[in-house]
């Protein structure tokens, strides 16, 4: 039975769908100075592993407000999971209102004072009476270990209930869930699994991309077991197939369904799928590059130097990334990729002509297999009845000959960039794999 304050009974239903509860502390979050990724992050892993979150809170830096909260949490939900306040400041007092609330006085512990030394030693950083504070935890508590940070989080079990307090960095979140609660909530809730794959799309639109597709009705079983998912944002749709544990005789695992529907998705829009789960356009790229032996070097102009700092974010780029060029203004694009002065006047800056004579400009500077560049009207100002702002022109060139190809990205600037970068790391891809 729960404690009394917690005004219901219950106890945790083994191989039975566990109720989750997310509470994210923070005046930030509240004003919209800080966007709560917490959150989502946190739901995400939770439905992994079979616990169904039924409500997501946020609270302000309020003793009042946030007792409340933990209140409401506990009366409806068997896992509760926290975020933030848990640092060394005046305002940081999610870890006071947790030990009222479970009546469990703040102590030291030795651990987590090892790992605090352990963690300011390595930054040179030195353990003053205001940091030591972070080493006390709520007595009876299991502390979980922030190997990214200073505050550890704090771990409460009871008959039916599981509360978890963590802090609101999210590097330090992160590394928590990975490393100890979900691995702790798997062991608390066997059965119960829930699977997903996702894949990564770009270059089609989402409603082309369901059409495409077709009714999804006719490959997914009829009992909900088995959900497809379509998840846009600027740069392409992420298709989530999400598949429950089966124990039907005689029926297809999880892992099998995910597998069949995979293969179907693949066989329909292959094409467009260059990655899976948080693999990024870059890094299919690079792989790709790596494999073939060929180097690249990027001429940008609209983009600004994006698409050479997604490719720098790879480890080992510089196996095949030789050189990047912001020739931004028409003198740069003159001066160091040579283009002639009546192209440019005859064409303008943002043209066919341009971007394939930036392209081939840049590789033939630089000595690679590969040239790309990017010429375009990013916005808001600039745009003109032929050439509208979103209008960006991609050049490629390699031993085969030069092209460019045009898109349309709208009219918010960033945007625009993010757009451009993204279709121009897919047109590398498409060109590396013989795709049309």
């Amino acid at each position: 039975m729960r404690m009394s304050s917690f005004g219901r009974q219950s106890s945790l239903r083994t191989g039975e769908k566990m109720l989750g509860e997310i509470i994210s502390i923070g005046d930030e979050l509240l004003i919209g100075q800080v966007v709560n990724t917490n959150a989502s992050y946190i739901a995400q892993k939770l439905s992994s592993v079979g616990i169904e979150v039924k409500w997501i809170e946020v609270v302000g830096d309020d003793e009042k407000e946030i007792r409340n909260a933990f209140q409401r949490a506990v009366e409806r939900a068997e896992v509760v999971l926290v975020t933030g306040g848990l640092g060394p400041t005046h305002d940081d007092i999610t870890k006071g209102v947790v030990a009222e609330f479970f009546n469990a006085p703040l102590v030291l512990d030795p651990g987590a004072l090892e790992s605090l030394k352990q963690f300011l030693l390595r930054l040179n950083i030195p353990l003053t009476p205001l940091r030591e504070q972070q080493a006390y935890v709520p007595q009876g508590c299991t502390v979980i270990p922030n190997r990214h940070g200073t505050a550890p989080g704090m771990l409460f079990e009871r008959k039916g209930l599981i509360f978890i307090v963590m802090p609101g960095v999210p590097t330090e979140m992160k590394g928590m869930m990975d490393e100890f609660v979900i691995p702790f909530l798997s062991s608390r809730n066997p059965g119960n699994v829930v699977l997903q794959r996702t894949l990564k799309t770009t270059g089609i639109f989402e409603a082309t991309l369901a059409e495409k597709i077709g009714d999804v009705k006719n490959f997914l079983p009829p009992d909900g077991s088995v959900t497809l998912a379509f998840l846009p944002s600027a740069t392409g749709v992420r298709l989530r197939i999400t598949a429950k544990n089966k124990s039907a005789e005689g029926g297809l695992s999880a892992q099998e369904e995910i597998a069949r529907v995979e293969a179907i998705l693949r066989s329909r829009v292959g094409e467009f799928i260059y990655g899976e789960e948080e693999e990024e356009l870059e890094i299919i790229v690079g792989r790709l590059l790596k494999e073939r032996r060929l180097t690249i070097a990027i001429a940008e102009s609209c983009t600004g130097g994006l698409i050479a700092h997604r490719i720098t974010n790879v480890s080992g780029s510089s196996a095949y990334f030789e050189r990047c060029v912001v020739t931004y203004s028409n003198e740069s694009k003159m001066d160091i990729l040579h283009i002639p002065r009546h192209l440019i006047e005859t064409y303008g800056a943002v043209s066919r002509e341009v971007a394939e004579a930036m392209a081939h400009g840049i590789r033939t500077i630089s000595g690679t297999s590969i040239g790309l560049s990017t010429t375009g009207i990013a916005g808001p100002t600039g745009g003109t009845p032929t050439k509208p702002v979103g209008l960006v022109w991609i050049g490629y060139a390699d031993e085969r000959g030069t092209e460019a190809r045009e898109y349309h990205f709208g009219d918010d600037r960033l945007t625009v960039k993010e757009r451009a970068a993204q279709a121009a790391l897919d047109l590398v891809r498409r060109k590396l794999l013989g795709l049309s």
